[in-house]
């Protein structure tokens, strides 16, 4: 029977509740104030749920924070501080004021503009590609395999080029042939040199 009544006694007092949350004029529960009645140290999953991970507990040092309708002291004095000083400046003056913080605002905001231009344009000078591929590619084609090069020769340069290669070749020839000679009387005058074989002088035949 105490249970009983117990429970009745407690449904009585909620519905009693839900008919009083109901009325029109029962303003909402969430433009009310939070007054906290349970502070606990530990982490409350709930809560953490609630605020998206940034409440991990409901303490007494978060409670102050979160809860607080009125700003910090200091806070509170330097706001009264500015609002006498700003009560205290002419209306021109604070207009010329205005204006002075808006241009200076303004010539901030524009050379920062011109810094972020100028560096996106640094940055596309610097990627943008000096040469052409296919030029580079045709000249080291050209240099290393002779590729693209015409066999033509202008006139007179056979001629030349062949004399020079039988001149060069007879002279490397007889090089090869020629033997160091020992001077009698001039022991300190120099002999020519050809590819690394020293030549007789003329005059003194070499000995075979």
């Amino acid at each position: 029977p105490s249970v009983l009544d117990s429970f009745a006694l407690l449904s009585g007092q909620l519905n009693t509740l839900n008919k009083v949350l109901k009325h029109e004029k029962t303003p909402l529960l969430r433009n009310q104030v939070i007054i906290p009645l349970v502070l606990s140290p530990d982490r409350d999953e709930e809560i953490m749920r609630q605020t998206e991970g940034r409440v991990p507990v409901f303490s007494h040092e978060v409670v102050p924070d979160h809860l607080r309708t009125k700003p910090d002291p200091e806070v509170e004095e330097q706001e009264k501080q500015l609002i006498t000083d700003a009560a205290r400046i002419s209306p021109d003056a604070a207009q010329k004021q205005i204006q002075s913080l808006n241009k200076m605002c303004s010539n901030l905001l524009e050379k920062i503009s011109k810094e972020e231009r100028e560096s996106e344009s640094g940055g596309l000078r610097q990627n943008k590609q000096t040469f052409n591929p296919a030029d580079t590619n045709a000249l080291v084609a050209a240099v290393a395999f002779g590729k693209g090069l015409s066999n033509r020769r202008p006139p007179g340069s056979g001629a030349s080029v062949q004399s020079g290669q039988a001149g060069a070749g007879a002279i490397i020839a007889g090089a090869s042939g020629i033997q160091q000679v020992p001077m009698t009387g001039a022991p300190a005058q120099q002999q020519p040199m050809l590819a690394g074989v020293q030549m007789a002088p003329a005059g003194q035949p070499g000995k075979e």
